[in-house]
């Protein structure tokens, strides 16, 4: 059977997804199987991580499976070692790698010449693993994904590049408000268009968060300087004044709305202090499904 990776949220289809969510469900309620005992998973990492390596470590031993982690002076990627000969090696000993890297293209390389499933756990492109989550935590306090609309306040970055695919996948509204300069590129936005156009959603960039707000289902928002981008944070917190997810922001969308934040947060910028502690905020239940996605992922990918 041909092995599958996940790249991009985009390489599983919205019937895939919804299957993959709902194993994810059944695991969080304490269903337990061992589909990867046996196996084992490498850890590569460039970036460091709290969430993304602790999620996936206790995620694949509750999968009866073995994890080992290696950061970025360990391994080298592309520099003390060429990336097809890291593939090659590490999938003689592994059954999958999981790796977090800066640049998309060593992901997509890895991939390329691991004949084992690779995932994506954070690339400068896209973040698929956290997108499965936030459809995990929308669908468990929404009860549902189609008609969802989810409002990103914010750069268009990784994280909301996947969760504008993941969002049309499955027949979701997704709003990036975002200031000029900032937008998504325009090939992802006319990708998640057709996808949207055929699940029923929507997709769309506006660029005043207040208007852009009113009457979401979900409010999500990340840093404004994501990791690599540190000699442009002044310019940022500059150039999205006005974007601050505050009480008043979240007050214009309505009492219906959650507040999601992938984490972790700069407080003072996108949010400020103690935001995450908002009755509307579901921050923490999203930071908890990034395990239990993760494993319904793993499943999906390697007890084939």
């Amino acid at each position: 059977m041909t092995k599958r990776d996940l790249l991009s949220i985009a390489d599983l289809n919205g019937t895939e997804i919804l299957a993959v969510l709902d194993r994810a469900r059944r695991m969080k309620a304490g269903e337990r199987t061992t589909p990867l005992a046996g196996k084992s998973i490498a850890l590569l990492f460039e970036k460091p991580s709290l969430r993304t390596k602790a999620s996936f470590m206790v995620g694949i031993q509750e999968l009866g499976g073995y994890s080992f982690y290696m950061a970025r002076e360990e391994v080298g990627l592309g520099q003390r070692e060429p990336i097809a000969d890291v593939a090659r090696v590490l999938a003689r000993y592994v059954q999958g790698i999981v790796a977090r890297v800066f640049a998309h293209s060593s992901i997509v390389e890895l991939a390329k010449y691991a004949p084992v499933p690779v995932v994506n756990a954070l690339s400068d492109w896209e973040h698929p693993c956290q997108t499965l989550a936030d459809l995990q935590t929308i669908q468990e306090v929404k009860g549902k994904l189609a008609g969802v609309t989810i409002v990103f306040v914010g750069d268009g970055n990784n994280v909301s590049r996947s969760l504008a695919l993941g969002a049309a996948l499955v027949g979701a509204r997704f709003v990036l408000t975002t200031p000029r300069g900032y937008e998504m590129d325009a090939d992802t936005l006319a990708k998640a268009r057709t996808l949207a156009k055929a699940s029923g959603g929507e997709v769309r960039v506006v660029t005043d968060p207040k208007a852009a707000v009113a009457g979401a289902d979900v409010v999500y928002t990340d840093v404004w300087t994501s990791m690599g981008q540190e000699e442009e944070s002044q310019a940022r917190r500059q150039a999205f004044k006005g974007y601050t997810v505050d009480e008043a922001l979240l007050a214009a969308a309505g009492p219906q709305a959650v507040l999601m934040h992938d984490m972790p947060a700069h407080y003072g910028e996108e949010v400020p202090p103690g935001m995450l502690d908002h009755p509307q905020s579901v921050a923490f239940d999203q930071a908890e499904n990034r395990l239990h996605a993760q494993k319904a992922a793993l499943e999906f990918l390697l007890a084939r």
